[in-house]
């Protein structure tokens, strides 16, 4: 049985290629595709995203200007959000999620 960070990679790597290629290249991921993702994945961070703002964070992900987010750019987006998450716990100590 996998530990759960292995658990935690291997949903990171399924979850980009469920959404990737949907339409056109399947080793990224389009505006559309990341829309999905997002609003399908990490609905409480995507709930009031409008489409600027879905447009700047495809501008600011997109690090070659191809139009679209390849899978290292993906995970530079997970790690931005996972830092920014262990920020706010860490100013939280009381919520601190915690492995049993």
């Amino acid at each position: 049985m996998a530990c759960p960070l292995e658990q935690a990679l291997a949903v990171i790597v399924a979850t980009f290629h469920k959404y990737s290629g949907n339409e056109g290249d399947k080793y990224k991921l389009n505006k559309a595709e990341l829309k999905e993702l997002l609003q399908k994945e990490l609905p409480s961070f995507s709930k009031q995203t409008s489409e600027a703002s879905l447009q700047q964070l495809m501008n600011n992900l997109d690090c070659n200007s191809d139009s679209e987010v390849d899978f290292q750019e993906y995970v530079t987006f997970l790690a931005c959000m996972a830092m920014m998450c262990n920020d706010f716990f860490q100013d939280l100590p009381d919520k601190m999620p915690r492995r049993k």
